[in-house]
């Protein structure tokens, strides 16, 4: 189940590059077809679609997102 935040996507998008390393803009991944959350602009409405991409194990290894609002 997707979580929705109210928030900045360029902030919270600077606050997970400081706990993961790896975070990609790819628009067209697959994992945004079912993404961990939605994060919507309270300002302007956009919304931007984020995932994290785990191994086997369950070791997150990045984290993908659409546009930016």
């Amino acid at each position: 189940m997707t979580t929705v935040i109210k928030r900045d996507p360029r902030r919270f998008l600077k606050d997970l590059k400081t706990h993961y390393g790896d975070v990609w803009h790819i628009p067209s991944s697959n994992y945004l077809s079912n993404p961990d959350f939605l994060v919507v602009d309270p300002r302007s409405g956009k919304k931007t679609k984020v995932s994290f991409v785990s191994l086997d194990d369950g070791e997150t290894v990045a984290v993908v997102y659409d546009d930016l609002g």
